[in-house]
């Protein structure tokens, strides 16, 4: 007996046997972080990020980096293995509340001082992929994501009592729209962040830069 077909379509063809394997995708987020002490001399300067794992030191960090620096299983490595393809690049610039590794990372930047600090990072600050042996420039820090200028609002109540806080942009997407860039689980890929020669040293505070990969994965799940 025929098949009825009021629309006289191809029919697809159906296979015989049950599939194997299933793809699965799904949108993520990497980040790591890079923590400059104060006084740190940033010319001419190439700090790697992407190669500490979570609860290891590293990355200027004298203590080791929790959730909030970094997600990273393996230092390297994307996580669980899976091939991800990255369709953006993100920053954030943060101040400590003290030297070195000893203060939190959540100080208002609301003075001239520390608004000079988070523009010496952007406007001097370089990203490049390092893929061993590949090193291929992305953007200026300050065209990253949230990038783009000192952004935000502070008002001054009385000398020295500011409110508020600046930061480098709103969280525009603008690398890799198109065409993104693929990252094979079984890669190693770190980012470098390089320093022109004009950048100046970091002022009293600790600064520190998150660097975050937007993206979707695709592993395969096995099930025959």
């Amino acid at each position: 007996m025929s098949q009825y077909n009021p629309l006289d379509s191809s029919v697809p063809g159906v296979p015989f046997q049950q599939p194997t394997n299933l793809f699965r995708f799904g949108e993520q987020t990497i980040w790591s972080t890079l923590l400059f002490g104060n006084g740190t001399a940033l010319a001419n300067s190439t700090q790697r990020c992407f190669v500490t794992p979570i609860g290891q030191q590293g990355q200027g960090f004298a203590n080791a980096l929790s959730i909030a620096e970094t997600n990273l299983k393996e230092g390297g490595r994307v996580p669980a293995g899976v091939a991800y393809d990255v369709f953006g690049v993100a920053c954030q610039v943060e101040q400590s509340t003290g030297a070195a590794d000893a203060g939190n990372l959540s100080s208002p930047i609301d003075t001239a001082a520390d608004i000079g600090d988070l523009l010496n990072i952007i406007q001097n600050g370089v990203l490049s992929w390092d893929f061993t042996q590949t090193q291929i420039d992305i953007c200026p820090v300050s065209l990253a994501g949230a990038g783009g200028g000192a952004y935000g609002a502070v008002s001054q109540n009385a000398a020295g009592a500011n409110t508020g806080h600046m930061n480098n942009g709103v969280g525009q997407i603008w690398m890799y729209r198109k065409h993104p860039v693929a990252l094979p689980g079984s890669a190693t890929f770190s980012i470098h962040v390089r320093f022109g020669s004009r950048a100046a040293a970091v002022g009293a505070a600790s600064m520190a830069l998150r660097v975050i990969l937007l993206g979707y994965y695709k592993n395969v799940i096995e099930i025959g």
